[in-house]
């Protein structure tokens, strides 16, 4: 062998006595198994728990528009009650204002037969 394979070696040597080797840990399956179960089964729970949290903020929802639209057919009549009653409050007061009064009674005027003209 030559020097400068020698010298290589020598050095390759050096380092590897001085090189702490590493060691794969051992690892304990029935632990890792078993937690990994566990994390499996309580992310089931938890996926359980928000769909009845989302069905029960769906009703929820659903009520509160039913609401909504009950609210405002029963405002819409209102408004549509209170302008008949300020129209007939306001025509009361025009008329007493002009001077109309109440009837006692009603007469007709009778028209006799050949006083008005004839229809062809």
């Amino acid at each position: 062998m030559t020097t400068a394979v020698l010298k290589q070696l020598r050095a390759y040597n050096k380092l590897q006595a001085k090189a702490v080797s590493f060691a794969m840990p051992k690892i304990n399956w029935k632990i890792l198994s078993v937690s990994l179960f566990l994390l499996c089964f309580l992310l089931l729970v938890f996926y359980i728990y928000q769909i009845i949290d989302l069905t029960k903020i769906s009703y929820s929802l659903n009520t509160y528009q039913n609401s909504i639209a009950k609210i405002s057919r029963e405002n819409k009549n209102l408004e549509v009650s209170f302008a008949e009653n300020n129209f007939l409050a306001e025509v009361l007061q025009k008329a007493q204002e002009i001077g109309f009064q109440r009837t006692a009674s009603i007469t007709y005027v009778q028209i006799l037969n050949n006083s008005v003209a004839k229809a062809r």
